[in-house]
């Protein structure tokens, strides 16, 4: 038995270690390119682009059904833009986003300038509204999309200095662009807020008169400043539903792209089942309830959203949206509780 424990002690040791030592090597191949334009010109050449149209992902359909990303090798690229017309210095607007396990460099680009239908006559697929695309998207592959058009966006709306009005320069990785005076400007990103209320057996989700029809999802706001996470959350919980809450544990984070590069920080809250009573601010939601358990169960059941058409079953966000989490975690716990005879409390376990 012990020889058997250290076995699988001296495995996990050894893959842990394996995996770090890949993974620090991918960040500081990613590091080096941000910050020595030669080396990231260089791996721009032997990297893959992906292709975006006014910020709508370019995206094929694979045999099995699913979406995936289209990534093109730089002397594809010089072809494609060739047979549109377009600039070939054009290519070297490409925005570093990452590198894969095999530390081939990761780029986007963004060919709003052509035609979109002459685009996709050329390139294989079809560049989908962004939103839906980041929704029907395969798990591994939204994060990167999300990345690189936040990384677009980012720069299409910092080309000129917030103090002098000067152009920015951008540098080769896109990591940073520099005003008048020299100041230098990073992307940014913008803390969110975002929760589950519980009192104990039931959930709180709303929606948006912006969602998609018949989806409901965590409450969600914008940390002001001065706040913490904790007191922009028992903000939203009483602005936006007249709820208290009472107690908060945090859960993870995650970027989000909408509206405009979003950091999401998640937690969930709970309320006193005594004082759960809804008071819902109609300007910020159309809707917001308490749900069962079976309620949420059956809804996360619904893998994709109702066709049109058909008829307006509840579903949730994507497995790869933080508030997927969220929903799934509270089911969870809530399973053991009753298999325990009882609610539970939620605790997350990092």
């Amino acid at each position: 038995m012990l020889n058997s424990l250290r076995g699988l002690l001296s495995f996990r040791t050894g893959h842990m270690t394996r995996s770090f030592s890949d993974y620090v090597a991918k960040m500081r191949h990613v590091n080096r390119l941000k910050g020595n334009d030669d080396a990231c010109t260089s791996a721009l050449k032997t990297g893959r682009i992906f292709l975006f149209h006014k910020l709508d992902p370019l995206v094929n359909r694979t045999k099995e059904g699913s979406l995936r990303t289209v990534g093109h090798t730089f002397s594809e690229l010089e072809l494609i833009l060739a047979s549109l017309g377009a600039e070939r210095d054009l290519i070297m607007d490409s925005i570093l986003i990452g590198c894969s396990d095999q530390t081939q460099a990761q780029f986007c680009l963004d060919v709003g300038q052509v035609d979109r239908t002459q685009l996709q006559e050329v390139c294989p697929g079809k560049c989908l509204d962004f939103r839906k695309a980041l929704f029907l998207l395969a798990e591994a592959e939204a994060p990167l999309v999300a990345k690189a058009q936040a990384l677009l966006r980012w720069h299409q709306n910092n080309k000129f200095c917030s103090a002098t009005g000067q152009r920015t320069q951008r540098n080769q990785s896109g990591s940073q662009r520099v005003g008048g005076g020299g100041r230098v400007y990073y992307p940014t990103m913008s803390p969110v807020a975002i929760f589950l209320p519980s009192d104990g057996k039931r959930c709180l989700l709303a929606r948006q008169s912006t969602f998609p029809p018949g989806m409901y999802s965590a409450l969600a706001g914008f940390c002001d400043i001065g706040e913490t996470l904790e007191d922009a959350l028992r903000r939203e919980a009483a602005e936006e539903v007249g709820l208290e809450v009472e107690a908060v544990t945090y859960s993870a984070s995650q970027h989000w792209p909408l509206p405009h590069s979003s950091f999401m920080l998640a937690c969930h809250a709970s309320v006193s089942p005594a004082h759960a009573e809804i008071s819902m601010d109609q300007s910020e939601l159309e809707d917001a309830r308490w749900f069962t358990l079976e309620e949420v169960s059956a809804a996360l059941q619904v893998k994709t959203p109702p066709s049109r058409g058909e008829p307006t079953a509840m579903w949730l966000p994507p497995r790869h949206a933080i508030a997927h989490r969220l929903i799934s975690e509270w089911v969870e716990l809530q399973r053991i509780g009753q298999a325990r005879q009882g609610p539970v409390t939620v605790q997350h376990e990092p």
